[in-house]
């Protein structure tokens, strides 16, 4: 049995945030390239706004793991 399964279940709750969150991002990213105007600026939204907000999107799966990895590191010390 675990002492860990707080951390688990945030990692879980963090991850599904992540997910919803990058999903969003993409949608926000399609809608903002089409509402521009121009095409340079067009360009610009595609290759530097919507990766750097799909990547921002991403931190809470990034937080996830850790806690996920916390949570395998203090089963496994206090298994010894």
């Amino acid at each position: 049995m675990t002492q860990y399964g707080t951390l688990r279940m945030w990692a879980a709750v963090l991850t599904i945030m992540g997910t919803l969150g990058v999903l969003l991002a993409a949608a926000g990213t399609i809608v903002w390239a089409v509402e521009v105007d121009g095409f340079w600026e067009t360009i610009g939204v595609l290759l530097i706004g919507g990766p750097v907000s799909i990547f921002l999107a991403t931190l809470p799966i990034g937080v996830a793991q850790a806690l996920r990895a916390l949570a395998d590191v203090g089963d496994t010390v206090r298994a010894r």
